[in-house]
């Protein structure tokens, strides 16, 4: 008798496969074989074969690095530090895995570009969720729609690329570099960063009497 869990196990088996060896490099059996699953269970879950297993691979994998990427963005009020965070979480995540489990789109969206496969589509689908929860973070915080915008695409971008990156290198550095360089980019569209500086601007008021420094970010709570 089939059941939900054997389709859980196929799906994984996968998505984890698709990360360490991409499309191409992934064979029907060989997903079934990792999933200790009958080749016949996995048609009968995905009558449209190998892609259908991967789309459902490719969408668990983008959820997957969504909760992690939430996590990380929730963990700081100041939007400097928790996309610095979400760089280290990340760098944790992939040495933790022995260098293997890197993004979990990439190979899959190289290996299909130019198409109008299924798969095009859900590695695109997820990389947009991952760009708005990081738009999400910088809107809480008070940054314009366009500013926030373009930075949520660049954040993601720089961290997809270090991550390829520190995983050639077997080195976490690629992303704890790309993590502090982010940061002060999020920073520069700041008058004055948050917290931090907090201190000084009151000291600023009481002598100067002048107005307190303002930012486009204000500190923020996670949603």
């Amino acid at each position: 008798m089939q059941t939900s869990s054997t389709r859980d196990r196929i799906v994984v088996a996968a998505a984890r496969l698709l990360q360490r060896q991409g499309y191409v490099g992934t064979g029907i059996k060989q997903i079934a074989q990792e999933a200790q699953a009958t080749l016949g269970s996995v048609y009968h879950f995905f009558p449209g074969g190998k892609e259908a297993v991967a789309v459902a691979a490719i969408k668990h994998s983008s959820e997957e690095f969504a909760t992690l990427l939430r996590t990380a963005l929730d963990s700081d009020e100041d939007p400097a530090e928790a996309v610095m965070a979400s760089a280290g979480q990340l760098a944790e995540e992939l040495r933790e895995s022995g260098w293997t489990d890197g993004c979990p789109v990439t190979a899959a969206a190289l290996e299909t570009l130019g198409t109008d496969s299924e798969i095009q589509q859900a590695c695109a689908d997820a990389l947009r969720n991952w760009e708005q929860l990081v738009l999400d973070k910088l809107l809480r915080c008070g940054f314009p729609s366009q500013s926030a915008r373009e930075l949520a695409i660049t954040i993601i971008g720089a961290l997809e690329g270090a991550e390829v990156t520190a995983q050639v290198n077997r080195s976490e550095e690629p992303l704890q570099a790309a993590g502090r360089q982010l940061a002060r980019l999020v920073r520069s569209y700041e008058v004055d960063s948050p917290r931090r500086h907090a201190g000084d601007v009151d000291r600023r008021d009481r002598t100067a009497g002048r107005r307190a420094p303002t930012r486009h970010g204000q500190p923020c709570t996670s949603s």
